[in-house]
């Protein structure tokens, strides 16, 4: 459908006025004519039928668009987000449901818009549960309606009215508005304007481990492994097979599956678990100390 509907395209050079001009040639379905096509591309998935429902409902993206201006990201790039959500709703729309192509396409737009707002908006991953959605998106709102500055510090009284309105908790609110007066900062930003200045990122320690002590686990590692190895001698095959399917395997065996395998009791699988680590605890010991 992506290269059927290339109209969709909305460049940054190409400004609204004109984007608007564009799309205002297409005129309006009426509701048999939107019925007769959403029930033709159903049945064909013809895409010259589905540009036909989607052009008339660009200006649509265009009206929802124009209510995230606040979020200070580009246009151009939420309107297109928006036409793609209006091409997921052409493919899903069923006409028999009784309900105008528009409404069902609303949700479809608005979700597309939110979550390239939530992805873009902030560096930091914001907006993961349905109520931080809810405060990213009507936070803003709810501080306008009660002419709030937005570096405004909340009172506790303004905060419990807004998570009640909300149906969220007041510590969501609080985490929620402090968040979104916070911006972004480059770990590249300079500290301070001198010659001898130096970046954000230069006073962030590197917790990873040095190529000293990255070589000292390796040779650790590999020690460890090579007195166990030598160590699994003292253990006859039962042992090694109970050891194994009880501790050192991804996917465990229970004390029953093992009972039933070997035929005896689930005690004395446990005994023998339990003796085998034992008697490998001792093998490993020795065999360091002889080192």
């Amino acid at each position: 459908m992506a290269d059927t509907l290339i109209g969709l395209e909305f460049s940054p050079e190409l400004n609204l006025a004109r984007y608007l001009q564009s799309i205002r040639k297409y005129p309006i379905l009426d509701v048999k004519e939107e019925y007769k096509l959403a029930k033709a591309y159903q049945a064909s998935h013809d895409e010259k039928i589905a540009y036909q429902l989607i052009m008339p409902h660009l200006r649509l993206v265009v009206k929802v668009v124009s209510k995230y201006k606040g979020y200070g990201l580009p246009l151009s790039e939420m309107i297109s987000e928006g036409n793609i959500g209006l091409m997921y709703a052409v493919a899903k729309f069923d006409p028999d449901k009784g309900f105008r192509f528009s409404t069902y396409a609303l949700w479809w737009i608005k979700a597309s818009i939110q979550k390239y707002i939530l992805n873009s908006w902030s560096l930091v991953k914001i907006g993961t549960t349905a109520a931080q959605k809810k405060l990213f998106f009507n936070l803003r709102k709810v501080k306008n309606n009660l002419r709030l500055m937005e570096d405004k510090e909340l009172s506790n009284e303004i905060l419990a009215d807004i998570a009640h309105s909300l149906d969220v908790s007041v510590q969501e609110v609080t985490e929620m508005n402090n968040r979104m007066s916070a911006h972004d900062g480059s770990l590249n930003m300079v500290v301070d304007s001198s010659d001898n200045s130096r970046e954000w990122q230069d006073f962030i320690a590197d917790k990873k481990p040095n190529q000293e002590e990255q070589l000292g686990y390796s040779e650790t590692y590999q020690y460890r492994k090579k007195l166990f190895t030598k160590a699994l001698s003292c253990l006859n095959e039962r042992e090694k097979d109970i050891l194994f399917k009880r501790r050192l395997s991804e996917k465990v065996l229970t004390l029953d599956d093992l009972s039933r395998a070997y035929s005896i009791s689930k005690e004395r699988v446990r005994q023998i678990e339990l003796n085998s680590i034992r008697k490998l605890q001792k093998a490993v010991g020795e065999l360091a100390c002889l080192k």
